[in-house]
């Protein structure tokens, strides 16, 4: 319990201080939002029905208490436009299931290719194998996201016409589809991924294989796989759980770039929107959530801690 209390008020800390900062750089913006939301109106009044419902005529601490009190009671504002407005809270959950489909999917790609390929580059250490896959990795670490869904896009879109280059596909709608709509943002994101985490599994690998547990399950005949994966992998995940964990942050804002670059509808796509549009409500509702699944997944993380490595458990008890 005293755990989860402390994890609770780090939550609320970083809620807090992550949407007052948000909403200082917001009114840091020049210009006038409600000129761009409704940029024809000859009287002025839904422009200044526009301010008073954003509570923009107001100083800044009483403006984002006003929106803290209604984002923690349910209400996320809405997306103004001249004709009204639409609750945030529809198109999130329209948006949401999509961004985490493309991060799950991202993790489960990387993670699939990463662990295979730094368990053969530990146990080949110092091998061409091992030199070969360094090199891919550091090449895949200089790339960043975007470029990597421009360059797929080229290639695999518009030159061989194999993929579609816009916009994405249910998997309730047609599974094959779905699944040729996320190949790129996917490949695009797990990129870097895969070359992180690689590298960091394998340096671990080599020094657990040090160990003296490994040499004693070597003496006791035990394969050179069933070592691998059942004793030298398992104490050297720890680093890579917790860079899985921190890398969401990076993840998510890579997801949000890739959407908006794709025409993906996701919550890139809506963030990109809600900075465009200057939908104040809107953007500091997507940004306190994404902060808060930040916070509850790093919690994850520290509980898994404890199923990996027994000592771990033993100390917190």
């Amino acid at each position: 319990m005293r755990v989860i209390g402390q994890r609770l008020a780090q939550l609320a800390v970083v809620f807090l201080v992550v949407t007052f900062f948000t909403s200082g750089l917001i009114s840091l913006v020049p210009g006038r939002p409600e000129l761009i939301v409704i940029p024809f109106d000859q009287t002025g009044e839904q422009q200044q029905a526009f301010r008073e419902a954003n509570n923009l005529d107001k100083p800044l601490p009483v403006r984002w208490y006003r929106w803290v009190k209604d984002f923690v009671g349910g209400d996320m504002g809405n997306f103004y436009s001249a004709t009204g407005g639409e609750p945030v809270a529809n198109r999130f959950g329209e948006s949401w299931p999509i961004s985490f489909s493309l991060i799950l999917y991202t993790q489960l790609v990387a993670l699939a290719i990463s662990i295979p390929l730094a368990i053969w580059a530990a146990y080949r250490s110092g091998g061409w194998i091992d030199k070969v896959i360094n090199t891919t990795a550091f090449a895949l670490i200089s790339l960043p996201g975007f470029a990597v869904a421009l360059i797929l896009t080229y290639f695999l879109g518009v030159k061989m016409r194999l993929l579609p280059t816009q916009g994405y596909t249910r998997l309730t709608e047609n599974p094959v589809e779905h699944f040729k709509s996320v190949v790129i943002p996917v490949m695009a994101l797990a990129a870097g991924q895969i070359a992180v985490y690689m590298r960091l599994l394998r340096s671990d690998l080599v020094a657990t294989l040090q160990e003296d547990f490994i040499l004693m399950a070597k003496a006791k005949g035990i394969s050179n796989r069933r070592v691998l994966w059942r004793h030298a992998l398992r104490p050297s995940s720890l680093t890579l759980l917790t860079v899985t964990g921190l890398s969401m942050g990076n993840l998510i804002g890579g997801t949000i770039v890739v959407e908006y670059l794709l025409g993906i509808p996701g919550l890139g796509l809506m963030l990109g929107e809600a900075v465009g549009y200057r939908q104040y409500e809107a953007l500091q509702s997507l940004v306190a959530v994404i902060a808060i699944v930040f916070v509850l997944i790093n919690f994850t993380v520290d509980f898994l801690y404890t199923v990996l490595d027994p000592r771990i458990r033993e100390r917190s008890a």
